[in-house]
């Protein structure tokens, strides 16, 4: 990170802009929107600069910046649109002690200005470094989205509680309030007007204060198969509130990176081969915090019901009277299926698909053979890398042909994603041909679409 973001504070301070043209203008729009004290120095003002300055909302200096003009500036842009008198600009402003900025010029830019999503007092500021500003304006265009317009009145009316507020205690019960405010009490107390919003804040306050300890809650969230992008919006939120996040191994960074900084962040996943979390001990685990009066976020990689050791959980937090949701993921099946460009079932090929582990608490898991070796037959096989020569014997002896297509897809949907299209004879050795010691899903009686359409035997696999 070359630019550290700061917000500064400009009220009552000066900011120079040297030079009058469009390029000024442009920068005057949202420098007008702080409370500094904005002067422009240049000839030729553009008719919109010279309009700001007869309406008294900056000083206008129709000559070039000259030395002495910058002292006691905050900031100082150079917007002349010519680098000889940019720099000469800059070159005054830093004598005098003001951070500088040239427009369009990173180089010899003391700091940048980024897009910003105004809901004063809520500004979102985003940046690229000057690498991109087309994707900086594309993120902003997305977050105005997101956020109403109402939004900074809210922010306006919170912010004049927050005396009232500091009755509460610090932490969880705190966090919960203002949520309930922001997400539930004051957008719909809005549209009855300000002051319905006010006296829903203060409602709302003595319900807090008088209210019972609040007890613990769990959610039990599908993390998708590693993507950040594939969380739905429901468990972003619930990942967001979380004062604990209890997550697997599978679950990929960037979904962690969405967790509020002071979470307490625990690593339960489980390593096969290698001294892990046994199930009891993750039970007993998420019991303690949420009975602490913690919100829990049990995260779990693709989906909650799938492999996943769900009702385990349940049962051990319906034991202790604790409350608790399953919020559904993506399952990494329908993530590989998406990278193979494939669907899950097709029209003449299969009238059903199976989810099947090659693992179960017995070891390799036993499944209906005969059936998965019909031609046509479709499954997605979890945790099949150590099992891979268990299913190609099983299978082969019930009649399923050599030349099943099989695709395994490793780290579904993350940067370093490989698919590994193969036959049902060749599986085994490509596994260990390729080095495949990620997590990984075989695809059975599936192929890339490209490999499908291309090679004759896969055709024929999937026949």
């Amino acid at each position: 990170m070359r630019h550290f973001p700061v917000f500064l504070d400009l009220s009552g301070r000066r900011v120079i802009l040297s030079g009058a043209g469009e390029c000024a203008l442009a920068k005057l729009r949202l420098l007008l929107k702080t409370e500094a004290k904005v002067a422009v120095y240049g000839t030729d003002p553009h008719e919109g600069v010279a309009r700001l300055a007869r309406e008294g909302r900056i000083v206008l200096v129709e000559r070039p910046i000259a030395e002495g003009d910058a002292i006691c500036a905050a900031l100082l842009y150079g917007a002349n649109e010519d680098p000889v008198e940019d720099a000469r600009a800059v070159a005054i402003g830093r004598r005098a002690g003001a951070l500088t900025n040239i427009v369009d010029n990173l180089d010899d830019s003391q700091f940048i200005t980024p897009a910003i999503v105004d809901r004063d007092p809520v500004t979102v500021a985003i940046g690229t470094e000057g690498a991109a500003p087309v994707l900086a304006r594309d993120i902003k265009r997305r977050i105005e989205e997101m956020l109403p317009i109402s939004l900074g009145t809210l922010a306006r009316i919170g912010q004049g509680f927050r005396a009232q507020a500091a009755r509460l205690p610090m932490g969880r019960v705190r966090r919960a309030f203002w949520s309930a405010f922001y997400f539930e009490r004051g957008p719909r107390a809005l549209a009855e007007g300000e002051e319905a919003v006010r006296d829903s804040l203060d409602a709302l306050l003595e319900e807090t204060l008088h209210a019972d300890d609040t007890p613990g809650h769990v959610a039990l969230i599908g993390a998708g198969p590693g993507d950040a992008e594939l969380l739905t919006l429901k468990a972003r939120r619930l990942l967001h509130e979380a004062d604990v996040i209890v997550t697997d191994r599978l679950v990929g960074a960037g979904v962690l990176e969405l967790a509020r900084r002071e979470a307490e962040i625990i690593e339960v996943g489980k390593i096969p081969g290698a001294p892990s979390w046994k199930q009891p001990d993750i039970d007993a685990l998420i019991v303690a915090k949420a009975r602490e009066g913690h919100k829990v976020a049990r995260l779990k990689g693709g989906d909650t019901a799938i492999f996943a050791r769900l009702d385990e959980e349940i049962d051990a937090l319906d034991a202790h009277g604790i409350s608790w949701e399953i919020v559904p993921g993506i399952t990494t099946a329908s993530a590989a299926a998406a990278a193979l460009g494939q669907s899950l079932t097709k029209r003449g090929r299969n009238k059903s698909f199976r989810i099947l582990t090659g693992h179960d608490v017995d070891g390799f898991a036993e499944q209906d053979w005969r059936d998965l070796a019909a031609p046509g037959a479709t499954a997605a096989i979890y945790m099949g890398r150590r099992a891979a020569t268990f299913l190609r014997g099983r299978l082969l002896m019930h009649g399923a042909r050599e030349d099943r297509a099989v695709t395994a897809v490793e780290n579904v949907s993350r940067a370093d994603q490989r698919i590994l299209p193969t036959t049902l004879i060749d599986l085994p050795d490509m596994l260990s041909r390729e080095g495949v010691d990620g997590p990984v899903i075989l695809m059975y009686g599936l192929a890339p679409r490209a490999a499908a359409a291309a090679l004759p035997e896969l055709q024929a696999a999937e026949a």
